[in-house]
């Protein structure tokens, strides 16, 4: 069953066409990803998905909800969660403090019990810390809480933004390129986290460059070129086209 189901979605900023008439649907607890040379418009359809900008045209819904023209805490609200490529810490702050953070956007304490820190207040801040460590020790990075984030290496800060963006509890988890910066190690750990969060019944979007990485987690694969879908299918399918290969490699 599709959770996520874009049809015909065109952006355009003035004369250029940044994505053009492209349709694919995500299938639930499945991991897809968009890939394509620089300037194929990968970013900007995670950002129309995301509504931090609005398509053109087109039809983008989300688990029966269409997306455009909703604001951007709206469509996290309706179970969408995003990391973006570069990495962003909260400087002075712990692993376990970053991912309270992403958890207190489901906090249901009002203002005047928050000030007067009334018992449903310490309760909430309680469980808000017992779900924020349960998703460090579920990325096998428990043993940072208490490290400051920044002072952590790229692949413990990348996982440290992926259980963030889990404490909104998503039910569909955008990442723009995890493996950026990372060496093959951190690229090889940053996969098996990655599917490990599919395992969990969460369904995943990436964008990313590193085809080796796409090519091992990937369920399916579209391809983008000059903001147009050329291609759409399972990794060997994707490695044997012949568009795709034209795309990548030249004549």
């Amino acid at each position: 069953m599709a959770l996520l189901e874009l049809d015909s979605v065109h952006k355009r900023f003035g004369g250029l066409k940044a994505v053009n008439d492209v349709s694919f649907a995500v299938e639930e607890k499945s991991i897809k990803a968009v890939i394509g040379p620089n300037g194929a418009g990968k970013t900007t359809l995670f950002n129309l998905i995301a509504g931090s900008l609005p398509s053109t045209s087109g039809s983008i819904v989300f688990n029966g909800q269409e997306l455009n023209r909703r604001k951007p805490y709206q469509i996290a609200g309706l179970g969408i969660a995003r990391t973006f490529q570069n990495i962003k810490m909260f400087n002075g702050m712990t692993a376990l403090e970053n991912v309270m953070v992403g958890r207190h956007v489901q906090s249901r304490a009002g203002f005047i019990s928050s000030m007067f820190r009334l018992p449903r207040t310490w309760q909430e801040e309680k469980d808000i810390y017992t779900k924020a460590m349960g998703l460090l020790d579920f990325l096998e990075i428990g043993e940072y809480a208490n490290m400051e984030a920044t002072s952590l290496s790229f692949g413990q800060q990348r996982a440290v933004e992926l259980a963030r963006a889990l404490a909104l509890e998503p039910t569909l988890l955008l990442l723009d390129e995890p493996a950026a910066g990372l060496n093959i190690y951190e690229t090889a750990e940053v996969g098996r986290l990655i599917t490990k969060i599919r395992d969990l019944g969460i369904t995943v979007l990436l964008v990313e460059h590193d085809m080796s990485l796409v090519m091992d987690i990937s369920d399916e694969i579209v391809v983008l070129s000059f903001g147009e879908k050329i291609a759409e299918g399972l990794p060997v399918d994707i490695q044997n086209n012949s568009e795709v290969i034209k795309v990548y490699l030249g004549e």
